[in-house]
């Protein structure tokens, strides 16, 4: 009943849209497969399941029955045969084979024909004589066993076609049948029937057949529903109710799909989503506490910018002082709380969505990267030994403050590396440099003690990839976005010993 308002429902909304009969017949046609899809698609799994094997089962009853309603029209017809040969043989037992005619009515009953005939040797003989002139109107053969499989499958073909041909007609036709009326008989037997009474009788089959098809496909369609429903629909829908459960809230643990233990798919398929819902809680999780650092950041960034300010005033009264000692380092740490105050100013970036753009311009590199090794206050002589192998010739294109930070970064890690290392007193830090083509390549490597591989895996995420304990890891993070802000990478090349890492900064194009 659903199916069917659904379909009127359609039909009604088509005729209300188009509200004449310019459509054609196509548009008419397509709103009823419209809401029968519409239908289908809305309903759950266990009622699809139950519908396509109740279906399946009927379908598969119908490919039986055709064969079985054929054997039995073949069967029905046998036994009219061997009823007329028992009355032929009674007709033998007459002299010249005149049977009276009260017994010649009586064996016509008993054998439901209307004419008997057969032929022995060649010889054509008539048992039965019929009691009035009719009209044959189509002759059956009865064949024996085939001779090959073939043959075989085409009598099979022949036999379902006669049958559906007798049941869809109206019963009406009056048929001769030739065949033999037993497996070891060599005479064959002809006789006339009306194919009304064998008709009916295959009525009644069929409707036999079909309750009891019916029957079997409601009982088949039940057993596999109960079956396929606690094997497979349960747990799919067990799975889906979960994820809609998890999508509530995402970030409450006790929300994760729960595992049965099971070893096939849906087994897999529990465990990949319960491995995936923990790993998006714990991603969320870790974004919440980035977000309440980022606030906190933010309410110390005024404060903290004001004792910037403060300190810088103050250096600049040092500039007034003629000690030479006083004046060669005043510049420096003007640089540097300057580099501070900027950085202050700038660090709620990181919190909103990128880095600044890069400001890029063509500059040498290694005043930078001499600059870079003051700030970190090397070399340290006996300690860490400090070389850049770099051309005065050579030229980058980078923004100056970015590429500081990277290198300074990148320095600040590499000194650290060095000084874990206990009773070490060869430290080295080497920067080298060179053009190839349009890019310039830029090594920081050290001799300290590595990159752990644990380490290496989660190398550029924040609070994972960190070398030492209480490390957050966001240095080497930062220091990839800017170089990536320059259309560059920053990767960590494999050394015999210590670690190298490399920066690939490419030129400006259209340059």
């Amino acid at each position: 009943m659903a199916v069917l308002k659904s379909v009127q429902r359609a039909i009604s909304n088509g005729d209300g849209q188009h509200g004449s009969d310019e459509a054609g017949p196509s548009s008419a046609s397509a709103g009823p497969w419209r809401a029968l899809k519409r239908f289908w698609e809305s309903r759950g799994l266990p009622s699809k399941l139950i519908a396509l094997t109740a279906v399946f089962v009927l379908a598969a009853e119908a490919l039986i029955f055709l064969p079985s309603i054929a054997n039995y029209r073949v069967t029905w017809l046998q036994e009219r045969l061997t009823a007329a040969q028992l009355a032929a043989l009674a007709s033998d037992a007459f002299p010249g084979g005149q049977i009276p005619s009260a017994l010649r009515a009586d064996l016509l009953r008993t054998a439901e024909v209307r004419a008997i005939a057969s032929r022995r040797q060649g010889e054509r003989r008539l048992v039965l004589a019929p009691q009035a002139d009719m009209t044959i109107d189509y002759v059956y053969y009865l064949q024996r066993e085939p001779a090959s499989f073939w043959e075989g499958v085409g009598l099979k073909f022949q036999q379902m076609k006669d049958a559906i041909t007798t049941m869809f007609g109206d019963g009406g036709r009056t048929i001769r049948v030739v065949g033999h009326a037993g497996p070891d008989n060599a005479d064959l037997i002809e006789i006339v029937i009306p194919e009304a009474p064998l008709r009916a009788a295959m009525m009644r089959y069929g409707l036999n057949i079909l309750w009891l098809s019916i029957i079997l496909s409601v009982l088949t369609a039940a057993v596999v529903y109960f079956a396929l429903s606690r094997l497979f629909v349960k747990p799919l829908t067990r799975l889906t109710r979960n994820m809609l459960h998890f999508a509530e809230n995402p970030e409450d643990a006790s929300r994760i799909m729960p595992e049965t233990g099971r070893l096939d798919e849906i087994g897999v398929a529990e465990r990949e989503l319960a491995s995936m819902q923990r790993q998006l809680s714990g991603l969320l999780a870790q974004k919440n506490r980035l977000a309440q650092l980022g606030l906190a950041v933010s309410k110390i960034n005024h404060d903290l910018r004001n004792m910037l300010a403060n300190a810088q005033l103050i250096s600049d009264r040092l500039v007034d002082i003629p000690d030479p000692t006083v004046q060669r380092f005043v510049p420096k740490l003007i640089a540097s709380l300057d580099r501070a105050i900027h950085f202050c100013n700038s660090s709620l970036q990181f919190g909103g969505v990128s880095e600044a753009a890069p400001r890029r311009e063509l500059m040498p590199l290694k005043p930078l990267v001499e600059e870079v090794a003051d700030s970190q206050g090397l070399p340290r002589e006996g300690a860490i030994a400090f070389v850049d192998d770099i051309d005065a010739s050579l030229l980058i294109d980078a923004d100056h403050e970015h590429l500081f930070r990277v290198l300074s970064n990148l320095v600040r890690n590499a000194m650290q590396a060095i000084e874990s290392v206990e009773g070490k007193a060869d430290g080295e830090i080497r920067v080298v440099a060179r053009r190839e083509g349009r890019k310039v390549i830029v090594d920081v490597t050290d001799n300290g003690a590595g990159v752990p591989q644990k380490a290496r895996e989660n190398l550029f995420k924040a609070f994972q990839g960190s070398t030492k304990k209480g490390g957050t890891g966001l240095g080497l993070v930062i220091a990839a976005e800017l170089v990536q802000a320059h259309g560059g990478t920053l990767t960590l090349v494999d050394s015999a010993k210590g670690a190298r890492f490399r920066i690939e900064l490419p030129d400006r194009t259209g340059d």
